[in-house]
């Protein structure tokens, strides 16, 4: 009896023993268990977290239907060149700014920083980390370092996704595409001149500037004004029967992707904007208002011209001693004579001269596709101002105007309005001047080129039928005029049925007594140094080195443009 009891008791007690044995071991693996599954847990919250934060940010689709919706208030049109190519665009970005009272390792977060932004001014970001509660790291962050940045999984660090207006050639359409404010609204250029359409249309802006054509021209002012050390310089490409504008150039110029207030008067659109006396091109107006009004022909000879004349006490002289007194028509404005030119001025009378010039465009102000435009100066007429007037003295205009008045004389009389918008329907042509006023006009622009007593042989390139007139003017100061000059060269070709108008102009050029000129007369004559500073040694040598850029292109991709 007490055996068995004895055996019940080890049984009891075994078990026990063994019961509590189970109990550690089960204890033991369930904390390996949880422990295991709390770090995959954890892992799983960041990378949940993560994906949510990037998962928040719209796929393009989205992007593309908050870009296209004009419910958006920062939603505007893209604008595109005559070729489809982006010249200003509406997309979605992530700017990058950080929280300073949320920092917590300074020293940690610049050298995270160095790693993503090797290239930054950390001198300015460390001072930002100590003197500013906010500031703006980096604005529309490539998709790439957004990445890196938000992995850093700083807290101060804090994304804010928008959309915003780029433009991807960056200084070589800002006179004329402009820019926009902080609050998308139009401040200059065709962004403020069409800022309602831009802000409601479906469909982008197509214009009917070229951007190949255009930075051929630009870079070719870019290289002249470091030759002629030039103020400034512009130039307009146009065709000659529907006014499109091809290039329009103004420099210098500025980037609009950063968003600065341009208050420095240099950056004028000196195509459109800046109002100037240009010379001598204005000679290329009286005679064809001369033609005009049947008064005179080509061949019409002026005998016994003098070498100077007094006009209320102002002597009027040639600007070459060596100009012949007498002389036909056709050779006063291929010798650019200014007593010539005052004849013929007096022949067409005040009233008649002051007609022909508002029918071409010259003296009033402007109507075009931006605002940006200059109104010439009133001119008071009279006998003296007549006389100057005939040579392009005391009278103002703008460089786009210039443009459009050769263009009409050239295209058979026919009227134009430039434009930089493609229009989707041609506009009826208006005749305004006489047919044989171009047929008299255009082998005498010719002569200019291609003759030795023209003054502008350095555009004669090859192939493409140069003609045109040159201008040298000096700059008008208060009370009287300076030695500063506009110097000027309106050119047109082909002459035998013409096409384009290349309208260039150099603010205050100066002489280059290295560079080396190469006459293009077949002679393969070169020539060190600028002799003189007029139009005819920096603006047509300008104008030529522009034709050999872009003449193949026009030759191909425009050979049928009417």
């Amino acid at each position: 009896m007490n055996n068995r009891n004895s055996k019940i008791i080890l049984e009891d007690h075994q078990d026990d023993f063994s019961y509590k044995k189970s109990k550690s071991n089960l204890d033991l693996s369930f904390n390996r268990i949880s422990f295991i599954f709390f770090i995959f847990f954890i892992i799983f919250i960041i990378y949940s977290i993560h994906l949510i934060h990037l998962g928040s940010r719209k796929s393009k689709n989205e992007v593309n239907e908050n870009i296209n919706n004009p419910m958006n208030n920062l939603y505007r049109v893209d604008i595109l060149d005559r070729n489809g190519k982006f010249l200003s665009k509406t997309v979605s970005s992530v700017d990058i700014g950080i929280s300073t009272q949320k920092v917590i390792d300074k020293k940690k977060l610049i050298i995270n920083l160095k790693y993503i932004f090797p290239n930054k001014d950390y001198k300015k970001i460390e001072s930002n980390l100590i003197n500013k509660k906010f500031f703006y790291l980096e604005k529309m962050i490539s998709d790439e370092n957004y990445e890196k940045i938000m992995k850093l999984g700083d807290k101060s660090i804090q994304p804010e996704e928008k959309l915003t207006r780029i433009y991807p050639e960056k200084n070589l359409f800002s006179h004329i595409i402009g820019q926009i404010d902080n609050d998308n609204n139009g401040i200059s250029g065709l962004e403020k001149s069409l800022d309602n359409e831009l802000k409601n249309l479906q469909e982008p802006i197509k214009l009917t500037v070229d951007k190949d054509i255009q930075f051929l021209i630009r870079n070719e002012l870019l290289k002249y004004n470091q030759i002629f050390k030039t103020k400034g310089s512009a130039a307009i490409l146009m065709d000659v029967n529907n006014g499109e504008i091809l290039s329009l150039v103004s420099l210098p110029d500025f980037d609009p992707n950063k968003r600065e207030t341009i208050s420095d008067i240099n950056l004028i659109n000196r195509a459109t904007k800046g109002v100037y006396e240009f010379g001598s091109v204005f000679k290329t107006f009286t005679l064809a208002a001369a033609l005009d009004e049947k008064i005179i022909e080509p061949e019409t000879e002026y005998n016994d011209l003098p070498k100077s004349l007094t006009c209320a006490g102002f002597p009027i002289r040639e600007y070459d001693d060596k100009i012949p007194s007498d002389l036909t028509a056709e050779q006063i404005l291929i010798r650019s004579g200014n007593i010539g030119s005052v004849r013929i001025g007096q022949q067409i009378g005040e009233e008649k001269f002051r007609l022909f010039l508002s029918k071409i465009g010259i003296l009033e102000k402007i109507n075009f596709d931006i605002e940006e435009v200059g109104k010439p100066i009133k001119f008071n007429w009279g006998k003296c101002p007549l006389a100057t007037a005939s040579f392009g003295h005391g009278i103002t205009t703008t460089l786009l105007q210039l443009a459009k008045a050769y263009a009409i004389i050239v295209n058979g009389g026919h009227q134009i309005s430039p434009t930089i918008i493609k229009k989707s329907q041609k506009e009826k042509k208006e005749k305004i001047l006489d047919q044989e006023v171009s047929e008299k006009i255009l082998p005498i622009l010719r002569k200019i080129v291609n003759t030795k007593e023209g003054t502008a042989s350095l555009a004669n390139v090859n192939g493409y039928e140069i003609g045109g007139k040159t201008g040298t003017a000096q700059k008008s100061t208060t009370g009287g005029y300076s030695k500063k000059k506009i110097n000027s060269f309106i050119s047109v070709f082909p002459t035998s049925s013409p096409k384009f108008v290349l309208a260039v102009m150099l603010d205050e050029p100066k002489t280059n007594q290295d560079y080396v000129y190469h006459y293009r007369d077949g002679s393969n004559i070169k020539y060190k140094g600028t002799p003189f500073n007029t139009a005819g040694w920096t603006t047509v040598e300008t104008t030529g080195q522009i034709v050999e850029k872009i003449g193949p292109i026009l030759a191909t991709k425009y050979s049928e443009i009417n």
